[in-house]
């Protein structure tokens, strides 16, 4: 059964989450069960929804679950290694605010260290963008960061029906458009 994902304001969505240590602590399966689940109803409830971190259940782990081809389904403790020096800009949005989006800029790419679900070390080298600003954003979530916080200017957020109903004009604003 999903859970209820944590909406903006919640003061848990701004802990910086802990690193998980025992990867055969049943808190941390559960944990990692309840993230795939929440994220696959709230997708098909939605239409959309590449992936969740820990923290938007109110989970303070550094757990993150992917729906995203070609990317590991689980990411845990996180690290960013490299990041490119060029950026863009995107309208990025976020289960804890779904009605809203926000032009935030991102670095191109990025490469990660992570352990997956049984603790195995790996990387993740140059990461394309679609997957370097999604992991972006959710490492954000580990950190007690959201997307509003990145907002370039006060004319950075705006509601999706507004967007949506003027979509031309919207993503002229950026550089890169994944709605």
């Amino acid at each position: 059964m999903p859970d209820t994902i944590l909406l903006l304001g919640d003061p848990r969505l701004r802990r910086v989450s802990e690193p998980v240590v025992d990867f055969g602590d049943e808190t941390f399966a559960a944990a990692t069960r309840r993230l795939a689940t929440t994220l696959a109803a709230f997708r098909e409830r939605n239409g959309f929804g590449r992936a969740m971190s820990a923290p938007q259940l109110g989970v303070a782990l550094r757990v993150i679950v992917l729906s995203l081809p070609g990317a590991p389904p689980v990411v845990v403790n996180p690290e960013v290694t490299w990041r490119s020096h060029d950026t863009f800009t995107m309208w990025d949005d976020c289960m804890s605010f779904p009605s809203l989006l926000v032009r935030v800029r991102r670095y191109e790419s990025i490469s990660l260290r992570y352990a997956d679900e049984r603790g195995e070390v790996h990387t993740l080298a140059s990461l394309p963008r679609a997957a370097s600003e999604l992991l972006q954003h959710e490492i954000d979530h580990l950190d007690g960061v959201l997307a509003l916080d990145r907002a370039l200017d006060r004319e950075a957020i705006v509601h999706r029906d507004v967007y949506a109903g003027n979509r031309d004009w919207f993503r002229a604003q950026v550089d890169y458009v994944i709605y």
